[in-house]
């Protein structure tokens, strides 16, 4: 009997048959299907040559807890290849072994294999030898796909015996990314994919930009996304670009904010594309979980910015949420610098840490759980739950679609329905814009008008009507265990659950899983829903504050230059000689999660002289596990018998008028300081 993967995390187990068949994976215009069921999956992008390699069970464990049900990952050319013809699959690189803790966890695998990745990796992930051999990049060139093709038999030596239909979790594949030119070079990819042996349920490509000519249809489902902020925005100015469209309900699926520094989206692509893309289901691949800080901009994300957008892609039709990032991680050791900047030959838009990737993500570079790890959690716990009912229901758009940027005039709310049952999605919220309280508000689905109600500022809801015996509820499903309804209270909202039955429960409140509010129903507060099923027990524990001493003052300002794409660039290596210069001074024992609330420009953190983490200061503060420095690193003897460790922090201090992009909690005041330094137990 073969081991079956489902398309389920541990305690969201699909029930499927496991006598020794592979579970039948298919897809229509709504969902993807599991053995002829409808199923709304979570994907959260990870990636596994940005992680410890020890560190990967534990933490596709907790993107699991999380309600996520299926991983996305790059595979970074240049992190296998950086010399050529000298492939590197060992240690965090070992994509097979990868693979195997995601089969041994029972999470299925979506691989993005490039060529070019981008993922802020130098050069898009495309090694630089390859820029020397006077061929096109991803093009039909012969000698670029001589090249690709050999890398893509690299990857089948790590996939091979764990495909789907092997029983093994790789269940689909994405070619290239962000791809704008002809089909023809996408479908090559394919072809060369399936010559080598990858034979997968499904296949994948980026929805944006617009082809220049179309792919068959079905060859390969288009998967869309949106993001909240963009670093990679050439204005340094609060809420440029137009992702504040992200926080609208509306039927048109792609995004226009997306690589706004590489891509022109003034021209119409190909018709014949767009007019097919009804055709496929609505799934997304790239919904920001967070957000990176490039040099010039270094946006601060909020927890409601990822709910709101997911909870707007549900609402416009949505029936697979693709996170990116959900698990943040940090770059590997390589030859050069493996971060992308302005300085390198290609994919040059944007100057990135060196070594952070952290994301600001659901789960954090170092595994910590942020807050909107629970926040999503609960829509992750309805979409499993609720998910086959959820994915044929059609989208309706009662109000406009096409608004301007922070329009307070009507309350934004769209509905899914069929035969007579949907779900009504409303938000009240748009990033760093201040929508009031709407008042007197009618909402009406399926023939159902729910009661006048006032829906608070800031208010992100879905509420059901005629699901699971209840005609209408002004309360959110959360999840269906075992014959019960858990429910969530929404802020600021009375909560009314009308039964089909004819009972009405008004203002009713919240009394815990232990206690029904009505026969099988239970009411639970937002905190409860989050964290409904998990046992966190012990988790939080109070910082220990960490010793350190100031050894050298700053040697004055930096001249920041502007780089090939009109943009600041970061410090070089050299500029850190005149950072101002902290001692930090370990125990024996302490391995948790150091915490460094600094102000500055950005910051270096060293051990034995070689750099373990890097930060650009946004407002929040500089993370590093302790636990990953290497074993010579970690203690040394002192003269009074007591063993320490010695880090060295440099940070160059913030200057006047820079021109970057601060979001408002930063502090700008020029100079540098360090406020505190305190670790917490390992997440």
């Amino acid at each position: 009997m073969r081991k079956t993967i489902c398309l389920a995390a541990l305690l969201l187990t699909i029930s499927l048959s496991t006598m020794g068949d592979i579970p039948v994976v298919g897809w229509d215009k709504y969902s993807l299907t599991i053995d002829g069921r409808r199923v709304c999956p979570v994907m959260g992008e990870v990636h596994y040559s940005r992680l410890p390699a020890d560190e990967w069970g534990r933490e596709v464990e907790k993107m699991k807890a999380g309600g996520v049900t299926m991983v996305a990952c790059y595979v970074f050319w240049n992190h296998i290849e950086e010399t050529e013809g000298v492939f590197d699959w060992s240690g965090q690189r070992n994509l097979r072994q990868f693979l195997e803790v995601c089969q041994a966890q029972q999470i299925p695998v979506v691989l993005r294999v490039g060529p070019f990745c981008h993922g802020e990796a130098r050069c898009g992930g495309i090694p630089d030898w390859l820029f020397t051999k006077g061929c096109k990049m991803r093009s039909e060139d012969k000698v670029f796909l001589q090249y690709t093709q050999r890398l893509y038999r690299q990857i089948f030596t790590q996939v091979q015996g764990l495909q789907w239909k092997d029983g093994g979790p790789v269940v689909a594949m994405q070619f290239d990314n962000e791809y704008r030119g002809h089909g023809s070079y996408l479908m090559r990819l394919k072809q060369m994919a399936q010559e080598i042996g990858f034979d997968l349920p499904f296949y994948t490509r980026t929805g944006w930009p617009d082809l220049a000519s179309p792919v068959p249809f079905g060859a390969m489902i288009p998967l869309y996304g949106d993001y909240a902020d963009g670093f990679w925005e050439r204005s340094i100015k609060e809420t440029a670009g137009s992702y504040y469209k992200a926080f609208h309900f509306k039927a048109f699926r792609s995004s226009t904010a997306i690589a706004t520094e590489q891509i022109d989206y003034s021209s119409s692509g190909s018709s014949a594309e767009a007019s097919a893309v009804n055709d496929y289901p609505y799934f997304t691949c790239e919904l920001g979980g967070g957000m990176m800080t490039a040099y010039h901009r270094r946006p601060f994300l909020y927890p409601e910015d990822a709910y709101a957008m997911a909870v707007v892609k549900l609402g416009s039709g949505s029936n697979l949420l693709g996170y990116y990032m959900y698990h943040g991680g940090t770059n590997p050791e390589g030859k050069t610098w493996l971060n992308e900047m302005q300085r390198t030959p290609a994919t040059n838009y944007n100057d990135l840490p060196v070594k952070t990737y952290d994301f600001q993500a659901p789960l954090g570079e170092f595994g910590q759980k942020n807050p909107h790890y629970y926040l999503l959690r609960k829509l992750h716990l309805f979409m499993h739950d609720w998910g086959d009912v959820l994915a044929p229901m059609e989208a309706v758009f009662p109000c406009k679609q096409d608004i301007p940027k922070g329009d307070d005039t009507f309350l934004r709310w769209a509905y899914r329905e069929k035969n007579g049952s949907g779900f009504i999605f409303v938000s009240n919220y748009e990033r760093l814009q201040r929508l009031t309280a709407k008042r007197n508000v009618r909402l009406e689905a399926c023939g159902v008008r729910l009661p006048q109600l006032t829906i608070p500022a800031g208010t992100i809801c879905i509420f059901p009507v005629n699901i699971d015996g209840i005609r209408y509820a002004t309360a959110q499903l959360t999840a269906k265990r075992d014959g019960k309804i858990y429910m969530e209270q929404i802020k600021g909202i009375p909560t009314t659950i009308a039964l089909q039955n004819g009972k009405t429960l008004r203002n009713v409140k919240p009394r815990g899983t232990e206690r029904p509010v009505y026969g099988n129903i239970y009411l639970l507060t937002s905190e409860e829903a989050g964290r409904l099923f998990l046992n966190e027990e012990g988790q939080e524990t109070a910082p220990t504050s960490i010793d350190y001493a100031k050894r050298k003052e700053a040697g004055g300002w930096r001249n920041i230059t502007i780089g090939v794409n009109k943009v600041a660039e970061e410090p070089a290596d050299s500029d850190f000689e005149r950072a101002a210069v902290y001692e930090i001074t370990l125990k024996e024992g302490q391995n948790g999660l150091l915490q460094i609330d600094y102000q500055g420009d950005c910051a270096r953190l060293y051990a034995d002289g070689k750099l373990v983490a890097d930060n650009f200061y946004n407002g929040r503060p500089f993370l590093f596990g302790l636990w990953r420095l290497a074993e010579g690193q970690r203690t040394a003897p002192q003269t009074d018998g007591m063993r320490t460790r010695k880090l060295e922090l440099r940070i160059l201090p913030m200057q006047k008028d820079m021109p970057v992009y601060f979001p408002r909690e930063a502090d700008t005041t020029p100079g540098e300081r360090v406020k505190r330094i305190v670790m917490t137990k390992r997440p």
